[in-house]
């Protein structure tokens, strides 16, 4: 779960980064909160699949969206994580919503914690306790099923000890 040098590499979901700024630690409440982060981006240890930066650009608050634009080296190029990603959607084909209209960047962030050995960052829930998931697996349980880290954003404060 390192780079090589010791540190941690995380694979941070999109719905990460927006609980993070939109929905429960807005910035303007945790400076404190925005500083980490931009700790772990400088030191290289937050990374993202390139389609969460899509996922973002869509979906985003324009105060996210320029975050991620101005952190653009945290994003990984799709070609990098593609192979790991379309092994991961062929092997766990219920990981895919049938209704969505662009590829997700799911597989892409499971992909990159394997290829980085590092740990998934997501809010996402096992499928276990949704009330009628619309889907067989979501993120938590592709990665226990692989053996991949994952915790939540919350988790991740946690592991890296912050208090802010």
């Amino acid at each position: 779960m390192s780079d090589g040098a010791g540190q941690v590499i995380y694979s941070i979901d999109t719905n990460a980064l927006m609980d993070w700024q939109a929905r429960f630690y807005p910035t303007d409440v945790f400076k404190g909160l925005v500083v980490r982060m931009a700790d772990l981006v400088d030191s290289g240890q937050l990374q993202a699949a390139a389609l969460v930066r899509e996922e973002l650009d869509a979906v985003g608050t324009p105060e996210l969206v320029g975050w991620a634009k101005s952190n653009a080296g945290i994003f990984v190029p799709t070609k990098d994580l593609l192979a790991g990603a379309l092994a991961i959607q062929n092997q766990f084909p219920g990981l895919r919503d049938p209704k969505a209209e662009h590829e997700e960047a799911d597989a892409y962030v499971i992909s990159l914690a394997r290829l980085r050995d590092g740990i998934v960052v997501t809010q996402e829930t096992p499928a276990a306790e949704k009330n009628r998931p619309r889907r067989t697996h979501f993120i938590p349980d592709v990665c226990r099923e692989l053996g991949v880290p994952c915790i939540s954003l919350l988790g991740l404060m946690r592991r890296e000890r912050w208090a802010l």
